[in-house]
Protein backbone atom coordinates (compact mmCIF):
# COMPACT_ATOMS: atom_id res chain seq x y z
CA UNK A 1 0.00 0.00 0.00
CA UNK A 2 1.14 3.22 -0.87
CA UNK A 3 1.42 5.60 1.91
CA UNK A 4 -0.32 9.07 2.47
CA UNK A 5 -1.78 11.11 4.97
CA UNK A 6 -5.06 9.37 4.83
CA UNK A 7 -6.30 7.67 7.70
CA UNK A 8 -6.96 3.97 7.21
CA UNK A 9 -7.35 0.81 9.78
CA UNK A 10 -3.96 -0.90 10.22
CA UNK A 11 -2.89 -4.04 11.18
CA UNK A 12 0.97 -3.58 13.22
CA UNK A 13 4.16 -4.33 11.77
CA UNK A 14 6.15 -6.64 13.54
CA UNK A 15 7.85 -5.00 16.44
CA UNK A 16 11.14 -5.40 18.65
CA UNK A 17 9.06 -4.62 21.95
CA UNK A 18 7.01 -8.13 21.03
CA UNK A 19 10.48 -10.26 20.92
CA UNK A 20 11.35 -8.49 24.11
CA UNK A 21 7.99 -9.26 26.11
CA UNK A 22 8.55 -13.35 24.48
CA UNK A 23 11.55 -13.72 25.79
CA UNK A 24 11.39 -17.24 27.80
CA UNK A 25 8.43 -18.40 25.28
CA UNK A 26 11.18 -21.62 25.01
CA UNK A 27 11.11 -22.08 29.12
CA UNK A 28 7.43 -22.45 29.81
CA UNK A 29 8.33 -25.81 31.34
CA UNK A 30 10.95 -26.41 33.42
CA UNK A 31 12.77 -29.77 33.34
CA UNK A 32 13.48 -31.86 36.62
CA UNK A 33 15.10 -35.29 37.02
CA UNK A 34 12.15 -36.92 37.38
CA UNK A 35 9.65 -35.05 35.27
CA UNK A 36 10.91 -33.94 31.55
CA UNK A 37 9.78 -30.69 30.07
CA UNK A 38 6.16 -31.03 28.34
CA UNK A 39 6.82 -29.36 25.17
CA UNK A 40 3.23 -29.69 23.72
CA UNK A 41 1.89 -27.83 27.69
CA UNK A 42 1.37 -24.62 26.61
CA UNK A 43 -0.34 -25.75 23.49
CA UNK A 44 -3.30 -27.28 25.37
CA UNK A 45 -3.37 -24.53 27.59
CA UNK A 46 -4.17 -22.21 24.67
CA UNK A 47 -4.71 -24.28 20.97
CA UNK A 48 -5.06 -20.98 19.21
CA UNK A 49 -0.96 -21.08 19.50
CA UNK A 50 -1.51 -23.71 16.61
CA UNK A 51 -2.60 -21.41 13.57
CA UNK A 52 -2.74 -24.24 11.03
CA UNK A 53 -5.44 -25.77 13.50
CA UNK A 54 -8.04 -22.40 11.82
CA UNK A 55 -8.30 -23.50 8.31
CA UNK A 56 -12.25 -24.01 8.21
CA UNK A 57 -14.01 -23.32 4.87
CA UNK A 58 -17.13 -20.59 6.28
CA UNK A 59 -20.75 -21.15 4.99
CA UNK A 60 -21.94 -19.00 2.11
CA UNK A 61 -23.85 -17.21 5.08
CA UNK A 62 -23.40 -16.85 8.76
CA UNK A 63 -24.14 -14.59 11.56
CA UNK A 64 -21.37 -13.72 14.97
CA UNK A 65 -22.91 -12.45 17.64
CA UNK A 66 -20.41 -10.21 19.86
CA UNK A 67 -21.43 -9.96 23.35
CA UNK A 68 -19.51 -6.95 24.50
CA UNK A 69 -19.39 -4.65 27.86
CA UNK A 70 -21.65 -2.52 26.42
CA UNK A 71 -24.35 -4.71 24.69
CA UNK A 72 -24.59 -6.90 21.89
CA UNK A 73 -23.53 -6.94 17.96
CA UNK A 74 -24.87 -9.03 15.41
CA UNK A 75 -22.71 -9.01 12.27
CA UNK A 76 -23.99 -11.09 8.94
CA UNK A 77 -21.11 -12.34 7.24
CA UNK A 78 -21.38 -13.15 3.03
CA UNK A 79 -19.36 -15.48 1.90
CA UNK A 80 -19.35 -14.15 -1.76
CA UNK A 81 -18.26 -10.71 -0.77
CA UNK A 82 -14.49 -11.74 0.49
CA UNK A 83 -13.81 -15.78 0.25
CA UNK A 84 -10.88 -15.55 2.26
CA UNK A 85 -11.95 -12.95 5.14
CA UNK A 86 -14.81 -14.62 5.57
CA UNK A 87 -13.60 -18.15 6.19
CA UNK A 88 -10.79 -17.02 8.59
CA UNK A 89 -13.08 -15.36 10.19
CA UNK A 90 -14.89 -17.80 10.75
CA UNK A 91 -12.19 -20.05 12.37
CA UNK A 92 -11.00 -17.37 14.27
CA UNK A 93 -14.53 -17.20 15.99
CA UNK A 94 -14.94 -20.94 16.33
CA UNK A 95 -11.41 -21.10 17.83
CA UNK A 96 -12.37 -18.32 20.76
CA UNK A 97 -10.04 -16.22 18.97
CA UNK A 98 -11.84 -13.00 20.44
CA UNK A 99 -13.19 -14.03 23.58
CA UNK A 100 -11.85 -11.75 26.11
CA UNK A 101 -10.46 -9.18 23.89
CA UNK A 102 -10.79 -5.15 23.58
CA UNK A 103 -11.79 -2.93 20.99
CA UNK A 104 -8.16 -1.05 21.26
CA UNK A 105 -8.84 1.51 18.55
CA UNK A 106 -11.61 3.74 18.31
CA UNK A 107 -11.80 6.90 16.14
CA UNK A 108 -14.72 8.37 16.30
CA UNK A 109 -16.23 9.40 12.82
CA UNK A 110 -14.17 6.54 10.96
CA UNK A 111 -14.31 3.06 12.21
CA UNK A 112 -13.37 0.64 15.28
CA UNK A 113 -11.03 -2.03 15.46
CA UNK A 114 -10.07 -5.23 17.28
CA UNK A 115 -8.79 -8.15 17.29
CA UNK A 116 -5.18 -8.61 19.18
CA UNK A 117 -6.09 -11.60 21.54
CA UNK A 118 -5.32 -11.50 25.76
CA UNK A 119 -2.53 -13.88 25.12
CA UNK A 120 1.51 -11.94 23.52
CA UNK A 121 2.33 -15.56 22.65
CA UNK A 122 -1.17 -15.92 20.58
CA UNK A 123 -0.20 -12.38 18.80
CA UNK A 124 3.64 -13.42 18.52
CA UNK A 125 1.94 -17.03 16.59
CA UNK A 126 -0.69 -14.73 14.43
CA UNK A 127 1.25 -12.25 13.20
CA UNK A 128 2.74 -13.41 10.40
CA UNK A 129 -0.32 -15.98 9.33
CA UNK A 130 -1.22 -13.38 6.32
CA UNK A 131 -3.96 -13.72 4.35
CA UNK A 132 -3.64 -12.66 0.38
CA UNK A 133 -6.39 -10.03 -0.42
CA UNK A 134 -9.39 -10.46 -1.13
CA UNK A 135 -10.41 -8.65 -4.54
CA UNK A 136 -12.87 -5.34 -3.22
CA UNK A 137 -16.73 -6.78 -4.18
CA UNK A 138 -18.71 -4.48 -1.79
CA UNK A 139 -17.86 -0.94 -0.66
CA UNK A 140 -16.64 0.02 2.55
CA UNK A 141 -20.04 1.62 3.77
CA UNK A 142 -21.03 2.59 7.36
CA UNK A 143 -21.25 -0.96 9.42
CA UNK A 144 -19.49 -3.11 7.05
CA UNK A 145 -16.35 -5.24 8.53
CA UNK A 146 -13.71 -6.08 7.25
CA UNK A 147 -10.10 -6.73 7.88
CA UNK A 148 -7.15 -4.91 9.16
CA UNK A 149 -3.95 -4.66 7.25
CA UNK A 150 -0.87 -2.97 7.00
CA UNK A 151 -0.15 -3.63 3.43
CA UNK A 152 -0.45 -5.73 0.32
CA UNK A 153 -1.33 -9.24 1.27
CA UNK A 154 -0.96 -8.30 5.42
CA UNK A 155 -4.64 -9.38 6.30
CA UNK A 156 -4.01 -11.37 9.92
CA UNK A 157 -6.66 -11.27 12.86
CA UNK A 158 -7.48 -7.42 13.14
CA UNK A 159 -11.14 -6.30 12.11
CA UNK A 160 -13.05 -2.78 11.57
CA UNK A 161 -16.03 -1.39 11.38
CA UNK A 162 -17.23 1.51 9.44
CA UNK A 163 -18.76 4.24 11.19
CA UNK A 164 -19.34 6.05 7.84
CA UNK A 165 -19.27 5.29 4.02
CA UNK A 166 -15.41 4.94 3.82
CA UNK A 167 -15.29 4.36 0.29
CA UNK A 168 -11.88 5.41 0.07
CA UNK A 169 -10.86 2.24 1.35
CA UNK A 170 -12.14 0.42 -1.57
CA UNK A 171 -9.12 1.10 -3.64
CA UNK A 172 -6.47 0.74 -0.94
CA UNK A 173 -7.55 -2.74 -0.69
CA UNK A 174 -9.84 -3.41 2.24
CA UNK A 175 -12.26 -5.66 1.44
CA UNK A 176 -15.66 -5.98 3.27
CA UNK A 177 -16.95 -9.39 3.98
CA UNK A 178 -19.89 -8.83 6.36
CA UNK A 179 -21.57 -5.97 7.72
CA UNK A 180 -23.55 -5.16 11.03
CA UNK A 181 -27.34 -6.13 10.82
CA UNK A 182 -27.85 -5.16 14.93
CA UNK A 183 -26.52 -3.08 17.44
CA UNK A 184 -25.03 -0.10 15.27
CA UNK A 185 -25.67 2.16 18.11
CA UNK A 186 -23.36 -0.30 20.83
CA UNK A 187 -20.84 -0.36 18.12
CA UNK A 188 -21.25 3.90 18.19
CA UNK A 189 -20.81 3.56 21.77
CA UNK A 190 -17.67 1.77 21.99
CA UNK A 191 -15.68 3.63 24.29
CA UNK A 192 -13.15 6.49 22.10
CA UNK A 193 -12.40 9.02 24.56
CA UNK A 194 -8.58 7.39 24.18
CA UNK A 195 -8.18 8.50 21.56
CA UNK A 196 -6.30 7.15 18.08
CA UNK A 197 -2.93 5.32 19.26
CA UNK A 198 1.09 7.01 18.87
CA UNK A 199 1.41 8.88 16.26
CA UNK A 200 -1.73 10.27 15.78
CA UNK A 201 -2.79 10.44 18.96
CA UNK A 202 -2.63 8.61 23.09
CA UNK A 203 -4.37 5.84 22.75
CA UNK A 204 -3.29 2.75 22.90
CA UNK A 205 -0.43 1.78 21.28
CA UNK A 206 -0.53 -1.32 18.91
CA UNK A 207 2.78 -2.45 19.44
CA UNK A 208 2.50 -2.80 22.64
CA UNK A 209 -0.86 -4.15 23.39
CA UNK A 210 0.18 -7.01 20.83
CA UNK A 211 3.64 -7.73 22.57
CA UNK A 212 1.70 -7.56 25.97
CA UNK A 213 -1.74 -8.19 25.63
CA UNK A 214 -4.50 -7.16 27.88
CA UNK A 215 -2.36 -7.18 30.72
CA UNK A 216 -1.17 -3.81 28.97
CA UNK A 217 -4.43 -2.36 27.69
CA UNK A 218 -6.63 -3.52 31.19
CA UNK A 219 -3.78 -1.68 33.04
CA UNK A 220 -2.96 1.55 30.57
CA UNK A 221 -6.77 2.00 29.42
CA UNK A 222 -9.30 -0.12 31.75
CA UNK A 223 -12.11 2.07 29.83
CA UNK A 224 -11.79 0.20 26.54
CA UNK A 225 -15.19 -1.76 25.60
CA UNK A 226 -14.65 -5.25 26.50
CA UNK A 227 -15.80 -8.20 23.74
CA UNK A 228 -16.61 -10.68 26.24
CA UNK A 229 -17.23 -13.47 23.27
CA UNK A 230 -18.32 -14.10 20.08
CA UNK A 231 -19.89 -16.97 18.91
CA UNK A 232 -21.37 -18.06 15.23
CA UNK A 233 -25.12 -18.33 15.30
CA UNK A 234 -26.89 -19.91 12.14
CA UNK A 235 -28.70 -18.53 10.17
CA UNK A 236 -32.95 -19.36 10.77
Amino acid sequence: MTRSTTRRPRRNRPHRLAVLALVGLGALACATEDAPPDPDAELRRDPLLRASNYAETAPARFRVRLETSGGDVLIEVRRSWAPLGADRFYSLVRGGYYDDTRVYRVVDGFMAQFGLNGNPYVNQVWKSEFLVDDPVAETNARGRVAFAKGGRHTRTTEIFISYKDNAPLDGEGFAPFGEVVEGMDVVDAFYADYGDGPPRGTGPYQAMAAARGNEYLDTEFPELTRIIRATVEPLN
